[in-house]
């Protein structure tokens, strides 16, 4: 039976920060360096092209920034080929914000297709842990570094 049903990676992860803070902290790339990416060619803001590395690894990937809404939403195209991601920022207190990331747009057979949404909902969560460390606790956790150590540009 075949599917042909889109599949859409969606995580979520509820930050104990303002909405402000958080969205800050994945459009500025002097704090997102700290626990994603490790270089960045700009801030996020709607209608720039950016280019982030991952230099531990050797690969980088240009951005389209489709949208940049203030403490709500962050929309973007990456990758080869192109997938959208969309980050909402659903405050739940003052304090309090729920973070959902959605990807979706993989192309193959249905097993290439399962296996990059897996991938990516792998590395959104690990992305939102780290988050979560660095702005609940100041800790960096290098998730994202230590996930495949063997994988490393020496």
């Amino acid at each position: 039976m075949e599917n042909n049903i889109a599949p859409q990676m969606m995580t979520q992860m509820l930050i104990r920060k303002p909405a402000a803070e958080v969205f800050n902290a994945l459009i500025d790339p002097t704090i997102t360096t700290k626990f994603w990416f490790t270089k960045s060619s700009g801030k996020v803001e709607t209608g720039k092209e950016i280019l982030w590395e991952w230099e531990m690894y050797g690969v980088s990937s240009k951005i389209f920034v489709k949208a940049a809404k203030k403490d709500e939403q962050i929309l973007f195209d990456w990758g080869e080929p192109s997938t959208t991601v969309e980050m909402k920022f659903i405050p739940k207190s003052a304090d309090k914000t729920l973070v959902q990331i959605s990807n979706w747009g993989f192309s193959g057979n249905n097993d290439e297709i399962m296996e990059k949404a897996l991938d990516s909902m792998g590395g959104f969560s690990f992305l939102l842990a780290s988050l979560k460390a660095l702005l609940e606790h100041n800790v960096v956790l290098n998730l994202v570094a230590d996930h495949v150590p063997d994988a490393h540009v020496k």
